[in-house]
């Protein structure tokens, strides 16, 4: 059952030049060079494994590598289950009651570097790019419009900058009321993308202070952030304790569906094609379990290309897949509405974004350090890394959690075995770990990820060279 072909990736290394610091990072990159045995795949270690998830749409590849045979193609019998929140998935990945999670991209590299709990976790695997949404409650969006441009159909002209917020942020404040808003997470990218979407409109989001004991993140902040999770963002909001929020899909559009909210900004317009959830495990697990490690890479790498194939024809089906009570249980109308390549801001204001969700386009599923990096360069903006720490630091802590070369030696092997086309992973040949710089932010700043220290320092509100709070 198991005789499986695979070519060995060869090693490509890269030499970064950064602030006073040199760093090797070397990656898995070159594709279908070197022939190989089945049993350099070899066959499962571990064969019946148990993954969490919590209930988003962008937990899809792990819903469709089941739904679909991927993981039993691999010899995989695999149970999937809902978790509470984030940091009872971390802990069941860390202490063995789960083999592996849809995690944030940033549990990983936290758990890592000690912010939090300590531990050693990977991601051989990205699970997708973009996929969040920033909303607020009606009232709040009724007194950001009249700060807004219109376009001649009378519909506001889209993205919607934090600009329009910061008179309503100050009348609160004048007033004596705190403004509240929520996130899912401390290390999510929903934390650092409302933050970032603020800062761009000179709200100031507030610090962290781990060294001092508060890790609030609410030191000098001009909106108040606290977590709420997912699947509660809207009834929370709807009670009026926190007046907006980020989270991933489907819970911006529920609340549009329940009439108490209006989604202001998609995080595809706060930074294009952002790296958004991972499938995080153990290093241990990956070194006691290396061919089932790979197995399950192949698995999710399958059923990402399936939920982009064909400019997205499958989605309908996966939307019904999601709908499902033991996924994410929202109705069907409410998961389509941005999984399908729309997106409804206010109640009749859908608009075609095809790229809300992507799930194997544009090298999704490829673990960048760069992504790693950007992670971290936002934890030190906002004071979750309290000292500066040099550009090599930033690179190895990266290649630490990262992966390349478990998710290339995947790739390879379904070439070998025509499960998938050479075309399909082309643009990786050479592939060094590190994105172009990127462009599209919403405040133009240019992210390069071979250059944390300088990138930091470019941001006019967040801690810089020298900062500590």
């Amino acid at each position: 059952m198991f005789s499986r072909m695979l070519n060995q990736p060869k090693t490509f290394c890269r030499k970064l030049i950064g602030q006073a610091a040199v760093a090797s990072i070397c990656v898995a990159t070159s594709l279908f060079s070197v022939s190989a045995t089945a049993e350099e795949i070899g066959y499962p270690e571990k064969e019946e494994l148990k993954f969490g998830f919590i209930k988003l749409t962008d937990m899809a590849p792990i819903a469709i590598a089941y739904e679909k045979g991927y993981f039993e193609d691999e010899g995989l019998y695999v149970t999937i289950e809902a978790q509470a929140n984030w940091k009872v998935l971390l802990d069941g990945v860390i202490d063995g009651r789960l083999d592996g999670a849809h995690m944030l991209a940033g549990q990983p590299i936290a758990a890592t570097i000690g912010y939090g709990t300590k531990a050693e976790i990977i991601t051989p695997f990205s699970m997708d790019l973009n996929g969040n949404g920033i909303t607020v409650s009606n009232d709040i969006w009724k007194q950001m419009k009249a700060n807004i441009p219109k376009r001649a159909d009378g519909k506001p002209v889209h993205p919607i900058k934090a600009d329009a917020l910061k008179p309503v942020v100050e009348k609160y404040t004048s007033e004596g009321k705190p403004f509240n808003m929520g996130m899912v997470f401390p290390v999510s990218t929903h934390n650092y993308e409302l933050r970032y979407w603020l800062a761009a409109g000179g709200i100031h989001p507030g610090f962290y202070a781990p060294h001092k004991g508060d890790t609030s993140g609410q030191i000098d902040a001009e909106a108040l952030l606290s977590v709420t999770p997912p699947p509660q963002m809207p009834a929370t909001l709807e009670a009026g304790t926190i007046y907006g929020y980020c989270v991933g899909e489907p819970w911006n559009q529920q609340a549009v569906f329940k009439g108490i909210g209006v989604p202001v900004v998609t995080d595809y317009e706060i930074w294009k094609d952002n790296p958004e959830k991972v499938f995080g495990i153990t290093k241990a697990f990956a070194e006691k379990y290396p061919n089932t490690t790979v197995r399950l890479t192949r698995a999710l790498i399958r059923a990402a290309k399936w939920l982009d194939e064909n400019d997205n024809a499958n989605r309908p089906e996966a939307v019904k897949i999601l709908s499902q009570s033991n996924y994410v249980g929202a109705d069907y109308d409410v998961i389509a509405n941005s999984m399908t390549g729309t997106f409804e801001y206010e109640k009749g204001d859908k608009r075609e974004v095809p790229d809300f969700n992507v799930f194997f386009r544009y090298n999704a599923t490829y673990p960048y350090y760069s992504d790693a990096i950007w992670y971290l360069t936002q934890m030190r903006r906002w004071g979750q890394i309290s000292e500066d720490m040099p550009d090599s630091w930033y690179f190895d802590v990266a290649k630490k959690v990262y992966r390349p070369d478990i998710y290339m030696k995947a790739a390879n092997s379904l070439v070998k075995e025509k499960l998938m086309s050479a075309s399909d992973f082309a643009s990786l040949t050479g592939e060094d770990g590190f994105r172009n710089p990127q462009t599209h932010f919403i405040d133009n700043i240019v992210y390069d990820g071979t250059k944390p220290n300088e990138y930091i320092n470019k941001f006019s509100i967040g801690l810089k060279a020298g900062d500590k709070i």
